[in-house]
């Protein structure tokens, strides 16, 4: 029986990003330096496939640093951790090695700055998100104001609109933080912003991509998790720039065949936490039902690296 035709429109960049790669390297590292067991507070990124791997090597993950005991090292996740966590650790004198993104670091940094300057923050992201738990919790509460939308804006209460910064989940819609941020600025025409681009270059570049295979697609498949903020944006960013059909698969299993008969074309992008092994089934499974071909299109080329921390590099003494 002859297959049908079909284009898969295979977006570059897409999958792992600099900071998604250093964490797993942190946690396979600190394995390989202490031996197993290595605890990691939370998920260390936001995909089961890549955890349940971990797992395997003798990663445990659990969500609180109460869980761990004081002689095992223990992992932050990529996504931060409030300042109260390290502070225990260090208390409990446990080993411990933080493996947030640096440019998640970045945007804590800059809390504290403009904190520090007398400034109150409103931070845009996901309210109950890791990493926003995590930016808020760099500094006292009450010193940083959460917006989740356009509406949130009207409704947020500042201690003086004159005293005012904002940072951003690094994982969120350009065009939705745009409205947001535009949004501050009508209400707030003295609040301060950052220097640079809160959301991340991995996040952008992957929702470029997505807009510029988007009107050549009759579906798209982002594979990701459902609890990675990244990939459910890459979902509405495609639905957006016109993919009737866009949908989010952990697996090549969960593809839903009978929602993409009689389709032409399909697109193919991951979330930055998202390995390739997991695209590369999701081609196969397609190639078993389609006479596929492939269609890279490459907005950007990506070659950010990111070190692992000193401790990680040094010997084991005593």
């Amino acid at each position: 029986m002859t297959k049908p035709p079909l284009t898969l429109h295979l977006a570059a960049p897409r999958g792992f990003c600099a900071g998604v790669d250093r964490a797993i390297k942190i946690v396979e590292m600190a394995l390989e330096k202490w031996g197993a067991p290595v605890y990691v507070r939370h998920e260390i990124v936001h995909n089961k496939f890549v955890v349940d791997g971990l797992r395997a090597k003798g990663a445990i993950f659990v969500e609180d640093l109460e869980d761990c005991p004081d002689d095992r090292p223990v992992i932050f996740s990529a996504h931060g951790v409030p300042k109260a966590v390290p502070a225990e650790a260090a208390k409990r004198e446990m080993v411990y090695v933080d493996a947030t993104c640096p440019l998640v670091s970045k945007v804590h940094i800059e809390a504290q700055r403009h904190s520090d300057n007398g400034l109150q923050m409103i931070m845009i992201g996901h309210a109950g998100h890791p990493e926003t738990v995590g930016t808020m919790g760099q500094l006292p509460e009450g010193e940083v104001l959460l917006v989740e939308t356009v509406e949130d804006v009207d409704g947020v209460e500042v201690r003086d609109p004159e005293r005012l910064a904002f940072v951003t989940q690094t994982t969120l819609s350009v065009d939705d933080t745009a409205d947001i941020v535009a949004a501050l600025k009508r209400r707030f025409p003295a609040i301060i912003g950052p220097h640079k681009e809160d959301i991340c270059y991995a996040t952008t570049n992957r929702q470029e991509a997505v807009k510029a295979m988007a009107p050549d697609c009759d579906a798209l498949l982002v594979v990701g998790a459902p609890n990675s903020s990244n990939s459910r944006r890459l979902v509405e960013v495609g639905a957006r720039a016109g993919c009737r059909y866009a949908q989010l698969v952990q697996r090549a299993g969960d593809i839903d065949w009978r929602a993409l008969e009689g389709i032409r074309s399909v697109g193919i992008t991951a979330g930055a936490s998202a390995p390739e092994v997991l695209i590369d089934e999701v081609i196969e499974a397609f190639r078993a039902r389609y006479d596929v071909t492939l269609n890279p299109v490459e907005t950007v080329v990506e070659n950010v690296e990111f070190k692992v921390p000193r401790v990680l590099r040094m010997p084991v003494t005593g």
